[in-house]
């Protein structure tokens, strides 16, 4: 009869290995980060608040849009991140703070779009 359960815990690495990992899996691929319906669902609420005519009824996207949108909502996201870790490390730290983002989106509107 078996009395005594043994766990054996996985190696530990260093702290950060998975999160470096995980950007690198993020940079290789081209695939959208944010899901595509949850993406829909929130323009398509956005769209009711500020529709100037409720008469008309609900407003419709094509699929095609609503991804030309998205990628477009990613690429300044992800550029956005890029620019206030830049912030982080030119303060000598590896956190992204709200101050850093806040600079970098006000540095975004200096510069022309690319």
């Amino acid at each position: 009869m078996l009395t005594h359960v043994i766990f054996i815990a996985p190696m530990v690495g260093r702290p950060g290995t998975v999160a470096l990992r995980e950007i690198r899996k993020y940079q290789r691929s081209t695939d959208l980060l944010i899901r595509k319906l949850p993406f829909a669902r929130l323009v398509r609420e956005i769209t009711q608040t500020y529709n100037s005519a409720p008469a008309e009824g609900e407003k419709r996207w094509q699929v095609e849009a609503l991804m030309a949108l998205q990628e477009a909502a990613e690429a300044y996201l992800v550029h956005l991140m890029e620019d206030a870790n830049l912030c982080a490390i030119h303060a000598k730290r590896v956190t992204i703070f709200v101050k850093c983002v806040r600079i970098a989106t006000h540095t975004q509107s200096d510069r022309p779009a690319s």
